[in-house]
């Protein structure tokens, strides 16, 4: 497998180390075919327009953040501009102590496109915009450098004026404007004022009138009619559209004041509400969760009823026949089959990245699905990261230590467990590995 050593390198010790790397995820993207087609054409509808809200369902460890890096990956290629961040104890979406405002901040500073993936891309989109905007004017064929301006600050001027029917649009269109007179002004010192104002980093009105002359500032309680905003500038500065992904949202299943808990509830139940509602345009949400954060009726999204009531599945699905037109997709363990393809594609960027001959064969790939998918519980606790984990660790060990029988290793009491007979119920039978290996 031809992949460059870095990468190779940052998705070797990031998947060892139980975390979804950045870059490199097509190398060893596996399964979930279902889930990335049914977002994919989420991503479509909001390219056209529209608006779609996803919660992501599984276990710790069982690829929720990776799918998730996976379609911002997509998304990208598909001239998205994407932001993303993880939920914590100081950023969740409503807070007395400005808890709301950091994961606003967190989400623009993330923000990433195609040309910028590392995020912090928001200079870089306003900057193409206003020269989008020069070059257009410049082939409509204006004659003289006066005329040249007069029509490009229309073009500006018809942009910005058309949010100004949204709320808090008309300041927005007045500080999108602030910007392109510092930059034509070469005034770099307001151009960082005005980046300050959209980052979110002015703690109060006075702050804002002072270095900017508008009597505004996103807060904790306006950060979600903002993001409204950027998604609608951004679809008229070229783009297809936004999409946000928040990750952990467990932090706030574990906030431990009620009253708290049900306000963050409630965030989400107006986010959801104006997605399906039509009230946002070019703006996709996608957040994930473990089972008892969504379920659990004490503490859970579930706990909220408005949000239950509208998210519960109906009577007629179950593990079988599967709604991924749902809002709710709930991620299920990778089939054998897909695993062996991963432990696959793991050994050869592992024998790339160290200059080896894979010392693996499919038998021994096999034997460790086998043993893996034969400890107690295996069929309802194993997860994609745990299996990862140990081939990893495998494949270090085989390397490190030429003397040592891949065979042995298997069947050492350190790596394969006596079987009891509750370990029986749950092991994977010898006829239906050796049906899948043909």
């Amino acid at each position: 497998m031809k992949i460059p050593k870095r990468i190779a390198t940052v998705l070797m010790n990031a998947l060892k180390g139980g975390v979804v790397p950045r870059i490199g995820l097509p190398y060893v993207t596996v399964g979930r075919k279902a889930e990335i087609e049914a977002i994919l054409h989420d991503v479509d509808i909001i390219a056209e327009g529209g608006a779609a809200f996803r919660f992501i369902v599984g276990k710790y460890g069982s690829g929720k953040s990776f799918l998730l890096q996976t379609i911002r990956n997509y998304c990208m290629d598909r001239n998205f501009v994407v932001a993303d961040a993880d939920l914590s104890p100081e950023r969740r979406l409503q807070g007395t102590n400005g808890q709301g405002l950091a994961t606003y901040r967190e989400l623009i500073r993330n923000l990433s496109t195609k040309t910028r993936p590392e995020g912090g891309a928001l200079p870089l989109i306003l900057d193409r915009w206003i020269s989008a905007v020069q070059s257009e004017v410049f082939l409509s064929g204006a004659e003289g450098e006066c005329e040249l301006e007069r029509k490009i600050e229309k073009k500006i001027y018809e942009t910005v004026t058309s949010l100004t029917e949204l709320v808090h649009g008309f300041d927005y269109a007045k500080l999108l404007m602030l910007y392109y007179s510092a930059s034509k002004n070469d005034d770099e010192e307001k151009k960082a004022a005005v980046l300050k104002w959209f980052r979110g980093e002015y703690n109060n009105k006075t702050e804002a009138k002072s270095a900017l002359g508008v009597n505004i500032c996103i807060t904790d309680d306006s950060w979600y009619d903002y993001l409204k905003l950027l998604s609608a500038f951004l679809q008229r500065a070229g783009y297809s559209g936004m999409i946000v992904m928040l990750d952990e949202l467990v932090n706030i299943y574990k906030i431990p004041n009620s009253i708290t808990r049900q306000y963050n509830y409630e965030k989400i139940l107006t986010m959801y509400n104006d997605v399906l509602q039509g009230k946002a345009q070019y703006l996709g949400f996608l957040m994930c969760a473990t089972p008892q954060c969504m379920e659990d009726r004490h503490r859970g999204v579930f706990s909220y009823e408005a949000l239950r009531s509208r998210l519960q599945a109906g009577r007629f699905s179950d593990e079988n026949t599967v709604d991924m037109l749902a809002p709710i997709i709930r991620l299920h363990p990778l089939t054998y089959e897909e695993l062996l393809v991963l432990t696959e594609k793991l050994r050869d960027i592992h024998a790339s990245l160290y200059d080896y001959q894979p010392i693996l064969t499919q038998e021994d790939l096999v034997s460790f699905i086998q043993i893996e998918c034969s400890r107690v519980g295996a069929d309802t606790k194993i997860t994609p990261r745990e299996i990862t984990r140990d081939f990893i660790e495998l494949l270090n060990i085989i390397m490190q230590n030429p003397q040592c029988s891949v065979k042995s290793l298997l069947k050492a009491d350190s790596f394969c467990f006596a079987k009891t007979q509750t370990e029986e119920k749950s092991a994977v039978s010898e006829e239906e590995f050796a049906e899948f290996e043909v």
